[in-house]
């Protein structure tokens, strides 16, 4: 593998819905372009791309995995991404990286709703876009049903370059629009240009014109031409597509089946001619530590910034961290320092990275994408940079993980090695969460989905060699009181020598306004002398760690103490904290506590179609729907949802919106539970002690 300058380099990411052929699209590249001698499969164990012993087993793509490829003396920087939404953390670090996008699509089902999110996603970031259709060597497929499905949903902007030659239902070849050239896969016609089939030509013309209609709308001088009815030049039409691929104005869509290697050729073809390189993209801009932009040129002549957007940590190799040098040059043997926190890294060794190969290389150009090993101070988003010259790129943005498990080890052994992965695990992946809830004492780990962390599960086993089990973390519920009333606390031990005395009274009363206990004093007298309040809080405090009910934090309570009695001799602070106890329980029996639960707000956006089953899902959650407000084509909805029954919305808002839902959900406060819903969450807190 030889060093590319940036002029050479194109970053395209691969996206699209799980299982429409991503990865076997990159196959039949590698297989095409002899890179590999056998076309691999992930479920056979031997594809060089998903090699993970989890997308073994899964039989799809788990990680992003950067897949260079060598055409017509360019370098084709793949970044093959996972389409299952579990993984969407590493699909949006490697879409982060690509300056184009390829979508592919499934010929049976183009509109499933990773094409539509992947499409959002690239039109969102202003990436160009190319679609491919693939598997159209199956049964009951239909080229032209899938374009139609396409443009239809996405608008003018889609248009066929290259469609399929169909003769007695199989694909025997292809004809180039622009080109008006067809090619036949047959081994005695291969690589050879053919006269359109005569049934095609009338098919062809019109999407010809399609094209000339869209290369006319980005240019003024073409515009002209066409309105006056002249044909554009093969020239023209080349330079027109150019700049419309690159506007956004074009989306080409080419066809084919990986399986089979059909199509592929020319969709490497089309990428080279149309897809921008790093380094045309001229200018990007950069952050100093202190907040001023700057922008930098694309170009090796810039000084170095180079962005980590993958990080892997193994327990044998360390930390292996994966970046795009965004301008300059990063060479081996030198030292660098992390724009992020300052500290200096050493620079040991470059890799280029092909699926699970790897080639030591002495320098990543602009615009390149490589790995390096054993950086001590860096992790994911983080920049390095030349020393004296600190520039931040723009931090790639995370889903934030909101699907919650509380995590216990199998066994003592287990807990050693837990803490130590989770902690590798969270530096992997930036949409994996640990949380060590005081309240519950529960370790709770947050992904995106029961996938994910079953892979996080799995991981943890074979990495890091800790077993554990996963459950629904606790709810935090509270409690309070409704009524005001006076405890009495008598606290008396006589057992030789001196006793123990302290006599109390207090007042409990709601106190809305104040979370936390509020502890006052209304003695006379010196019936109890001051030294004593504080022992007297103490015991009150102490005793709301724990409501009557169910064990649950006591709130909203105001404590006064009003009276009482002690000895010269006896009394202590410890007996008046213990007569508090007594007079907290006491008091429990007259004030009629009661159950809080915690209320979410929780917003949520949903193309318009689901808003009716979402409405429907909320209220049977005992959600309260606080408004709705368009948004494009979706809907947001506000809705305030008692957390007790949210703890796999995100799994469930995925199924009701076939995973084009989004949410986020926030506390915000606390309600009196209902019945009978409070009476069972108080025997289950029973059982379990």
């Amino acid at each position: 593998m030889r060093d590319y300058q940036s002029f050479e380099v194109r970053n395209v990411s691969v996206i699209g819905h799980s299982g429409a052929g991503k990865t076997s699209v990159l196959e039949a590249m590698l297989y095409y372009t002899k890179a590999t001698d056998r076309f691999g499969k992930t479920t056979e164990g031997s594809s060089m791309i998903d090699f993970d012993t989890e997308e073994i087993r899964r039989g799809l793509s788990v990680y992003t995995t950067i897949v260079p490829i060598e055409w017509e003396d360019s370098k084709i920087n793949f970044i093959d991404t996972p389409g299952y939404l579990d993984f969407v953390g590493e699909k949006q670090g490697g879409f982060s990286v690509g300056d184009s996008s390829l979508i592919v699509v499934n010929a049976k089902d183009p509109l499933q709703s990773g094409t539509k999110l992947a499409y959002k996603q690239a039109v969102a970031e202003k990436k160009p876009t190319i679609f491919f259709i693939n598997k159209l060597d199956e049964e009951h497929t239909s080229f032209d049903a899938s374009y139609q499905a396409l443009r239809e949903e996405f608008g003018k902007s889609v248009i066929p370059f290259e469609v399929p030659i169909v003769e007695d239902g199989k694909i025997v070849g292809s004809v180039n629009i622009i080109k008006n050239k067809a090619w036949y896969y047959s081994p005695e016609l291969a690589d050879k240009p053919c006269p359109v089939p005569e049934s095609m030509q009338e098919e062809v013309a019109l999407y010809k014109d399609q094209i000339a209609e869209a290369v006319a709308m980005g240019d003024d001088e073409l515009m002209e031409k066409f309105f006056s009815g002249e044909e554009f030049s093969d020239a023209e039409l080349k330079r027109g597509v150019r700049i419309g691929v690159r506007n956004g104005e074009i989306c080409p869509v080419y066809s084919g089946s990986a399986v089979n290697s059909i199509g592929i050729q020319r969709l490497m073809d089309l990428i080279v001619s149309y897809f921008p390189t790093y380094s045309e993209r001229g200018m990007y801009t950069a952050t100093t530590p202190n907040g001023v932009k700057v922008e930098l040129l694309t170009s090796e002549t810039e000084v170095l910034t180079a962005q980590v957007f993958k990080t892997i940590v193994d327990p044998f190799v360390g930390r292996i961290s994966y970046v795009k040098v965004l301008s300059g040059v990063l060479a081996a043997d030198s030292t660098v320092v992390n724009a992020n926190n300052g500290k200096p890294e050493k620079i040991s060794q470059i890799y280029i990275v092909k699926g699970k190969h790897q080639t030591a290389a002495g320098k990543l150009f602009t615009g390149d994408i490589g790995a390096l090993v054993k950086l001590q101070n860096t992790k994911t988003n983080d920049t390095l940079c030349d020393k004296g010259k600190l520039l931040m790129a723009d931090p790639i943005t995370f889903d934030t993980p909101m699907y919650g498990q509380a995590v216990l080890p199998k066994t003592k052994n287990d807990e050693d090695r837990l803490s130590n992965g989770l902690a590798r695990l969270q530096e992997e992946d930036p949409t994996f969460k640990v949380v060590n809830n005081p309240e519950t004492k529960e370790t709770v780990i947050y992904g995106i989905g029961d996938q994910h962390l079953d892979v996080i599960v799995n991981k943890l086993n074979s990495k890091f060699k800790a077993e554990v089990v996963l459950s629904n973390p606790k709810v935090t519920y509270r409690e309070t009181i409704t009524k005001t009333a006076i405890g009495e606390g008598r606290h008396k031990k006589q057992s030789g020598g001196h006793g123990q005395f302290g006599h109390v009274f207090v007042e409990f009363s709601p106190n809305p306004d104040e979370e936390e206990m509020v502890f006052a004093e209304k003695v006379f007298g010196g019936a109890v002398p001051k030294q004593y309040f504080p022992a007297v809080e103490t015991g009150l405090r102490e005793c709301c760690q724990k409501g009557p009910l169910a064990g649950y934090k006591m709130v909203n309570v105001k404590t006064t103490l009003l009276d009482g009695k002690y000895h010269d001799v006896d009394s202590s602070e410890m007996a008046f904290k213990m007569a508090a106890h007594l007079a907290y329980k006491d008091a429990m029996t007259k004030v009629r506590p009661i159950l809080l639960e915690p209320i979410m707000n929780v917003k949520i956006r949903v193309p318009d179609e689901f808003t009716g089953a979402v409405i429907g899902d909320l209220n049977k959650r005992r959600g309260s729907i606080m408004g709705m407000t368009p948004v494009d084509s979706d809907q947001e909805i506000d809705a305030q949802v008692p957390m007790a029954n949210m703890s796999r919305y995100c799994v469930e808002l995925r199924s009701m919106t076939t995973g084009l839902g989004t949410y986020t959900m926030e506390m915000d406060r606390y309600d009196p539970v209902p019945e009978p819903y409070a009476s069972r969450v108080i025997e289950e807190s029973k059982k379990e002690k």
